[in-house]
């Protein structure tokens, strides 16, 4: 990055190899489109382009590309005012090797698991997406976020038991 931001733009495409997967699939958790998950990522190395020099020399690429990513999934949900949500075939549970019993149920709770994240507001899918599914650590969550690593633990936690209470409830169960 720090080439890029001196000036040697080809570069970018070395970025490009090494972090566009990782956005391509942050975004389709988020939005739950293909096509727009790959404008989206496409927007985000032009951004990365435009403000290179924002980028400050010795911080970590990841979080201020995702921060960059995330100021693009807002502009792009504020035009489109479109609630976001998980695709249908994302996070499958279960193995092909499981019992035809135990492979329902876990298709029926991965299908109620979905249905929670779905219903949950886009700032609580988006952290729970950020933690469990692209495995950023909680300091580059805050980095993305703007906020404290404090701030980033309440909220994942809060999320979760959220989307606990609705997967349960889903369920027709309490939680307990």
């Amino acid at each position: 990055m720090q080439a890029v931001r001196s000036g040697e733009v080809g570069k970018l495409e070395l970025l490009f190899d090494r972090h566009h997967r990782g956005l391509f699939h942050y975004f389709l958790h988020v939005t739950s489109n293909s096509a727009v998950s790959e404008d989206l990522v496409q927007e985000v190395f032009f951004r990365i382009l435009k403000y290179r020099h924002t980028y400050q020399t010795g911080t970590a690429v990841r979080p201020w590309m995702y921060q960059i990513g995330r100021n693009a999934l807002i502009d792009h949900v504020g035009r489109n005012k479109g609630e976001v949500a998980l695709p249908e075939g994302a996070g499958e549970i279960g193995s092909p090797e499981a019992l035809p019993d135990r492979q329902a149920q876990s298709n029926q709770e991965a299908a109620l698991l979905k249905r929670a994240l779905r219903a949950m507001p886009r700032e609580k899918r988006e952290v729970i997406v950020m933690s469990r599914f692209l495995e950023l650590k909680y300091e580059e969550i805050a980095t993305v976020l703007n906020c404290e690593v404090g701030t980033v633990k309440v909220r994942v936690h809060r999320a979760l038991r959220e989307l606990g209470d609705r997967f349960f409830a889903l369920r027709g169960e309490r939680a307990s």
